[in-house]
């Protein structure tokens, strides 16, 4: 391995061990998990509509694979991913909290539970990256704290997913 390649993934995979493009793909599926929240419907219709729309549009094509996956598992356990949520969070009301963080902490907690091959490290620093990259100043901060707080459900959650 020359020194230019130190560091650098391999293998068409990104940071620890994660395919390249999936944060692209979950940025995508917290812009709809947001449209989603902001409209009152459920994410899985927007894919719908913007297929039927943009079907040459290549950022559609960006709506495939994980995005999609994230979505349709969102959406199938948006009642219990919120319970799971609202019952982590410290001195705020799940309703009360802006937008893009609940939509984050929506993916995150969906990838928590249910995306067995996905790090729990990997989800969390994700996560906290997208609030970097779309929230406030302090939402790194109170995201990484809920999802330290639901990271400790993900073992047993997983394990009985993957039994079904």
């Amino acid at each position: 391995m020359s020194t230019a390649d130190r560091g650098r993934p391999r293998s068409g995979h990104g940071k620890g061990g994660e395919p390249r493009g999936r944060h692209r793909q979950r940025r995508r599926a917290v812009d709809l998990l947001f449209e989603s929240d902001l409209k009152d419907v459920p994410a899985t219709t927007l894919v719908t509509e913007r297929r039927e729309v943009f079907d040459t549009d290549d950022s559609v094509g960006e709506m495939t694979g994980y995005a999609v996956a994230i979505v349709d598992g969102v959406t199938a356990n948006r009642e219990q991913i919120d319970a799971v949520i609202s019952a982590r969070l410290q001195n705020w009301k799940f309703d009360r909290l802006p937008g893009v963080d609940r939509a984050i902490l929506r993916l995150a907690t969906w990838e928590l539970l249910y995306a067995s091959d996905v790090d729990i490290p990997v989800v969390i620093s994700e996560a906290v990256a997208l609030a970097t990259e779309l929230s406030t100043d302090e939402s790194p901060a109170f995201v990484n704290g809920v999802l330290d707080r639901i990271a400790t459900l993900a073992p047993q959650a997983r394990a009985a997913s993957a039994g079904e």
